[in-house]
């Protein structure tokens, strides 16, 4: 079921998402939150590092699981989402170093890690997923055609996927090929999903999500069968709605 807010501005869109999060982390001091890296939550992790700095809102029996990372690349490349979450979150939080859970990139048995991932997630369900959209429908890094089944995987990118993550490398090229992702399935066994998108290159993906029949063809469609999306958009994204 999908709880839809429409808003004019990103700040506006940054700010219901933070009130959303905020109020497991407040309600529930040992939730688990599945988080997202990428343009579209930046706000609102800079609102909650404001919130911990002015309101001490504690995070130290959090746990957080995030949804991908790309393959190849180290953790302490500019552009891996471990370097993401440290900069625009985990580094500003009271969050404990051993309660942070993230998919990597370099490992000596790629699917061996995948796999051991799947399990904690199985372990440890999601309170909240945080979910950004691409512009063909993924979520997470699972590309269009990705079974509905599918745990924990690695995952070879579109090109429209890379065409449209390029803007934050050198060069297209740069642009890694594989990404370790969360599963349907992982995203599927959150209790609550919030999934922020902004801008017109989202709303085709968004009207698919919402009014589209559902199909692994357009992955964010089965989020139809979830119990409760809470959905902000800007009204760029909303446009084809």
């Amino acid at each position: 079921m999908f709880e839809i807010h429409v808003f004019d501005t990103y700040d506006q869109v940054s700010e219901k998402a933070f009130e959303v999060m905020k109020e497991v982390v407040v309600s529930n001091p040992q939730a688990v939150l599945g988080l997202a890296t990428g343009s579209s939550p930046v706000g609102l992790y800079k609102k909650l590092v404001d919130d911990f700095k002015v309101n001490r809102t504690s995070y130290k029996t959090i746990t957080t699981y995030n949804l991908d990372e790309y393959v190849g690349i180290p953790q302490e490349h500019e552009q891996s989402y471990y370097t993401f979450m440290f900069q625009n979150f985990f580094a500003h939080v009271d969050i404990p170093h051993e309660n942070i859970h993230m998919p990597v990139g370099i490992s000596n048995d790629l699917k061996a890690y995948a796999d051991a991932y799947e399990l904690e997630l199985q372990k440890h369900p999601q309170d909240i997923q945080l979910l950004g959209i691409g512009s063909n429908g993924h979520i997470g890094f699972n590309e269009p055609g990705t079974s509905f089944d599918m745990g924990t995987h690695i995952v070879d990118l579109k090109e429209q996927t890379r065409i449209d993550n390029a803007r934050f490398f050198a060069s297209f090229d740069d642009v890694p090929t594989q990404a370790m992702t969360m599963g349907i399935q992982d995203i599927l066994r959150a209790k609550k999903i919030l999934l922020i998108a902004t801008g017109e290159k989202k709303a085709k993906a968004i009207a698919g999500m919402i009014e589209g029949p559902i199909s692994e063809a357009v992955p964010c469609s089965i989020l139809q069968k979830h119990p409760h999306v809470v959905v902000v958009l800007d009204k760029e994204a909303a446009k084809e709605l």
